[in-house]
């Protein structure tokens, strides 16, 4: 792309989709957290799939999550380790902005559309030491009995 193509390009991105993405490096992928709740405010677009969760009351991570069967992706990730050390926020917020994969991605696992009021439940990253914006970069996406592994595509 020319420099004034690619410049005409940044000029015309909403300034709202800037500031909606955040790279993986932003969140601490130290300290895996374990969301369920029901979707809403459903935005199936680029440059990621995101939407606001409402956390179930009294959220607990279930204890079998450190066994369940998780799909082999193209990037290393020692899923089984993430999903053992897996705990609930410290945080007590009821709403949560969570960021899926782009949707080439999504569509490569198959994951059907969520819809506004579908329960869905996740493990990923916050920001260190859960400061900031109540946001959560999905790593393992659960809808009902299918798991989906977001950092990649399917092996």
């Amino acid at each position: 792309m020319h420099r004034r193509n690619l410049l005409v390009a940044l000029a015309a991105w909403p300034a709202s989709a800037a500031f909606a993405h955040h790279g993986w490096s932003s969140f601490d992928q130290g300290r895996p957290l374990y969301l369920d709740g029901f979707a809403r405010k459903v935005a199936w677009r680029n440059p990621h799939v995101e939407f606001d969760l409402e956390i179930v009351p009294d959220l607990k991570v279930p204890p079998d999550l450190g066994k369940r069967t998780l799909p082999a992706q193209s990037a290393a990730v020692d899923g089984a380790r993430l999903l053992a050390g897996a705990r609930a926020p410290v945080r007590k917020d009821k709403v949560w902005r969570i960021e899926l994969a782009p949707l080439t991605r999504m569509e490569a696992w198959k994951v059907a559309p969520i819809r506004d009021g579908d329960r869905v439940a996740m493990v990923g990253f916050t920001f260190a030491d859960e400061k900031g914006e109540p946001i959560l970069r999905v790593e393992y996406l659960f809808v009902g009995t299918q798991s989906y592994g977001l950092r990649s595509s399917p092996a």
